[in-house]
């Protein structure tokens, strides 16, 4: 028998020889073993995968759950109503995923750890959405909607440990990229979707559930994992579970800053962006902002697809990721100056676009970035979910503290904030020394 015909012929010298070596012994910035079906099918499913998910999240929050609220308990109440539902929703979302990913990196099985969760997450997440459709009460809806967070968590968990679980480094920022296209698409053409049932809302949700269960039933079909069953289980102890989630800033000072720089830049884009329709109403002076938010979106959704395209292959190609995520915050910051000094719906759209850019960079190529200064693969899915803490929080947080900030300095101060955040969050990611 020859070298060639041998299966050490093909490995790479920096390559796991086998995939529960990598799990045990790995960290982020190293390249996991290769996938079944190559990585080139993963390239391709993950764009519907993200979509199944990320429609949900761009219909149901925005159009379908507020209309259905303000349907069954009227005009009076509904934005109280309203923020009762999202509050409780979105707590429970920000503790989900991680206790999800931590579920995830436990399971042993012979479609690998990622795969069980996805389907289930998927199945369960279709239940409720359903389940949602037929609440009467508002108690009901809450409950319903928890749920939706919850389940649907338990899918997009395990899905986003599939880049540091299967894709080698180089190809990361691609890997982010078409993930991006999947998040952003799904999020914009969500609401657009979304305003088609907005006279039947239950044909929506079971819709919506439908198509989310079909595509990750489908990329799990088409893209199956390495079994897991040979993994040695770990001991579980309640306490050293609640302790995985805090990652010390002293023994992983690259995933601190990491953290940090996400968190910074998300609080200051969506402290401005969420209140998009009072800054249109009483800032700008539109008297009909219902028909330009389409607009609007399409002018984001422009900006971001053209910035994630470029961004992530061209980091992969440069080997280079900071002065990425550092430009992205810094022109994110910076388009929050025009509308600023200038207040006019021109400026304003202009901003959109620019600030589009900055943010389609930063989620291209901050998600390769991430994967790259986790700790240990054997808590890749636990430590993203972390992770996208700093993305969920601030979209929860982010209301409260910019309706502080209008009622002390009017509109104008969103915009001063927003931009002190998001330089601080270009900063962030210098003292990161794993990754260039």
């Amino acid at each position: 028998m020859t070298m060639a015909s041998t299966p050490a012929a093909d490995h790479r010298p920096d390559e796991p020889e086998e995939p529960l070596a990598f799990i045990d012994e790995a960290a982020g910035n190293e390249d996991p073993p290769a996938p079944i079906k190559g990585v080139r099918r993963l390239l391709g499913w993950i764009i519907p995968a993200n979509l199944g998910i990320f429609l949900i999240w761009g219909a149901v929050p925005g159009i379908l759950l507020p209309a259905q609220i303000t349907a069954q308990f009227g005009e009076a109440d509904k934005v109280a109503n309203l923020a009762i539902v999202m509050t409780i929703g979105a707590f429970f979302s920000m503790l989900a995923q991680p206790i999800a990913g931590q579920i995830s990196d436990r399971t042993r099985s012979r479609f690998g750890r990622r795969a069980p969760w996805i389907f289930l997450g998927a199945l369960a997440g279709g239940l409720s959405l359903v389940g949602l459709a037929f609440a009467n009460s508002l108690v009901g809806v809450v409950i319903a909607w928890t749920l939706v967070q919850i389940t649907y968590n338990f899918a997009q968990g395990p899905l986003s440990a599939v880049m540091p679980d299967r894709v080698p480094v180089k190809r990361r920022g691609t890997f982010a990229t078409l993930s991006g296209i999947g998040l952003m698409v799904g999020a914009l053409g969500g609401q657009i979707i979304g305003s088609i049932f907005y006279g039947s809302i239950a044909a929506g949700y079971v819709t919506f559930a439908v198509f989310s269960l079909v595509m990750l039933t489908l990329f799990i079909v088409f893209n199956p994992d390495h079994s897991s069953k040979e993994l040695e289980p770990e001991p579980f102890r309640f306490a050293d579970f609640l302790r995985t989630f805090w990652v010390s800033p002293i023994k992983h000072p690259d995933f601190f800053w990491a953290f940090t720089g996400r968190l910074l830049l998300y609080t200051g884009y969506f402290a401005v962006t969420g209140y998009q329709l009072y800054l249109l109403t009483d800032y700008f002076g539109v008297e009909r902002p219902q028909d330009v938010i389409p607009l609007l979106g399409l002018i984001s959704l422009a900006g971001i697809l053209v910035a994630t395209i470029v961004s992530g292959p061209l980091s992969d190609k440069l080997g280079r990721r900071k002065i990425f995520v550092f430009a992205s915050s810094a022109v994110t910051g910076l388009a929050f100056l025009l509308p600023w000094v200038w207040p006019d719906l021109t400026a304003w759209m202009i901003m959109t676009f620019i600030a589009g850019l900055g943010f389609g960079m930063f989620q291209a190529v901050d998600t390769a970035l991430m994967s790259e200064v986790l700790p240990s693969a054997k808590s890749f899915a636990k430590d993203l979910g972390v992770v996208n803490i700093a993305a969920t929080l601030p979209q929860t947080l982010a209301p409260g503290v910019a309706g502080a900030i209008v009622l002390t300095f009017g509109y104008t101060g969103l915009f001063p904030v927003a931009i002190v955040l998001s330089v601080l969050g270009a900063f962030a990611v210098w003292p990161i020394k794993a990754v260039k």
